[in-house]
């Protein structure tokens, strides 16, 4: 085993540990909650090496960098989630490896993902956004629609023909009334996933945490942790 797999296998078995024990603490099945790792700025050959791993699931935020990453690991059997925010413009790139979209936000976006995916004849698995920061009037710093927005959005995607709503996303805000209390942001969350369910029972994805703040969102109900650092390692400045 090479020196990075040895290094990437041990970084799994922690953060997997990690996972197991947040379960145990909030009486939940471990196979209730799939790790997602996010790979953005670390190059294919790790997402190979992942994949000889074990791990399925990977996400990446830029298209530019996912759309040449996703064509030379191709012959892995992966499951691809975007979950930066997304332009109306990349969006025919960004659907032919992403299998969800997590960061749905506008009607604009809704209808530019369905018209792709009709040409494309194939279905894509969408979350919508949820700004939690927007809450009490705080200016949303990570994309997002406001709580009040998600049902009529939700709407939108479950009538979209190639579309297919799967739940909603969120990250622990760094402003607004939930700022340095991901535990709250994340019940919120939880708390807007349920009453989607009402009207679209099978929307059941909540995806939530990341290497900081997984066990808060565990508790609160994540179905799915959006891992990168704690897997891959601390990344160098963004370019």
């Amino acid at each position: 085993m090479s020196e990075r797999k040895a290094q990437l296998a041990a970084n799994l078995a922690g953060t997997e540990e990690r996972i197991a024990s947040a379960c145990v603490a909030a009486g939940r099945a471990r196979k209730e909650v799939t790790l997602v790792v996010v790979t953005k700025t670390y190059p294919a050959s790790d997402v190979r090496l992942l994949s000889e791993l074990g791990v399925e699931h990977v996400a990446e935020n830029r298209d530019q960098d996912a759309a040449p990453k996703a064509a030379e690991c191709a012959s892995h059997s992966l499951t691809w989630h975007f979950v930066g925010q997304l332009q109306t413009n990349k969006v025919r790139s960004v659907l032919g490896y992403a299998d969800y979209v997590h960061s749905v936000d506008r009607l604009r976006l809704v209808n530019a993902l369905s018209a792709e995916a009709l040409r494309r004849e194939r279905e894509v698995g969408c979350l919508i956004q949820v700004a939690l920061d927007s809450e009490a009037g705080a200016e949303r710093g990570r994309g997002g629609a406001a709580p009040e927005e998600v049902e009529a959005l939700a709407d939108a995607v479950a009538e979209a023909e190639g579309l297919r709503l799967e739940g909603v996303m969120a990250v622990a805000p760094l402003t607004g009334p939930y700022q340095g209390q991901p535990r709250a942001a994340f019940d919120r969350l939880t708390e807007i996933a349920s009453s989607l369910r009402e009207a679209h029972p099978a929307a059941n994805m909540v995806s939530a945490g990341m290497s900081g703040d997984l066990e808060e969102a565990i508790a609160a109900g994540a179905t799915h942790v959006r891992v990168g650092t704690a897997v891959l390692g601390v990344r160098s400045r963004l370019r």
